[in-house]
């Protein structure tokens, strides 16, 4: 599922592929990833536009023309991809946009569970402001703000995105793990040091995946060992990793270096 590293690594596709482009045909193959637009008013929206540069946050994609911003949400299984328009689109190719230059940025998803709004949408406008500040740029203090008051479970707070923006499964158990903090632990019995060793690791893993552009499967992270067959020993400590339903979510953890609170 993308995560906010994967979602900036599409943002570096657009730049790298549109930026300064202007969009000369647009092909919708599946009108079922549009919301709140047409096939035909999202060609009249672009046609003729320019990208200038594409933002994130969370787990959204902003691409502004200079006149309309196209959402991008890529659910589980969307990405991003650059191509010549004479590549042979793929199965999944559900947007196609011809650029000047010889380029064609594509939209590709399996699922269709997200997909592209225009910025000028209620529904969309409504959607971005439920987002809390982006977890990848979001200050200390600001951090302390989204979970101070906060009831309920850590695994769930992480990976609400109107407090955080961005956290998805695989990172808030990662984040969780190495900062051996168990993921039902109450939101509201951080100390201020847990809650300070809590903010360093999130910002250093997600410096991490950044770079990779993706979450990585490191054989030193808890990433690297969650779906081995049975549960693999934990990579710090060699007990066996539990896993469970927190939040909702398949969570795994280490019993021993996140111990559940007294």
């Amino acid at each position: 599922m993308p995560e906010l590293p994967d979602v900036e690594g599409f943002r570096r596709v657009l730049a790298d592929c549109a930026r300064g482009r202007t969009v000369r045909r647009v092909e919708v193959r599946d009108a079922g990833v549009l919301h709140g637009v047409g096939a035909r008013q999202l060609s009249d929206a672009l046609e003729g536009r320019r990208f200038t540069e594409p933002e994130r946050h969370g787990k959204w994609l902003l691409a502004h023309t200079g006149g309309p911003t196209v959402l991008l949400h890529f659910g589980m299984t969307g990405r991003l991809v650059c191509a010549r328009p004479d590549d042979e689109a793929h199965p999944h190719d559900r947007v196609l946009l011809t650029l000047d230059g010889g380029r064609q940025l594509r939209y590709r998803d399996q699922r269709k569970l997200k997909g592209l709004w225009l910025a000028d949408d209620p529904e969309a406008a409504r959607l971005l402001d439920a987002q809390g500040p982006d977890a990848l740029t979001v200050p200390r203090d600001g951090f302390d703000a989204a979970l101070a008051g906060r009831r309920g479970r850590l695994k769930a707070a992480l990976t609400d995105q109107s407090l955080l923006a961005g956290l998805g499964n695989l990172l808030a158990d990662e984040i969780l793990w190495q900062a051996r903090l168990h993921p039902e632990r109450p939101t509201g019995s951080l100390s201020d040091g847990e809650r300070a060793a809590l903010y360093r690791t999130m910002r250093q893993v997600l410096r991490t995946s950044v770079s990779a552009g993706h979450v990585p499967p490191r054989d030193t992270w808890l990433t690297g060992h969650r779906d081995a067959p049975g549960r693999a020993p934990c990579p710090r400590c060699g007990t066996r990793l539990r896993a469970g339903r927190v939040a909702g979510r398949t969570t795994v953890w280490c019993p021993h270096c996140q111990p559940e609170a007294d």
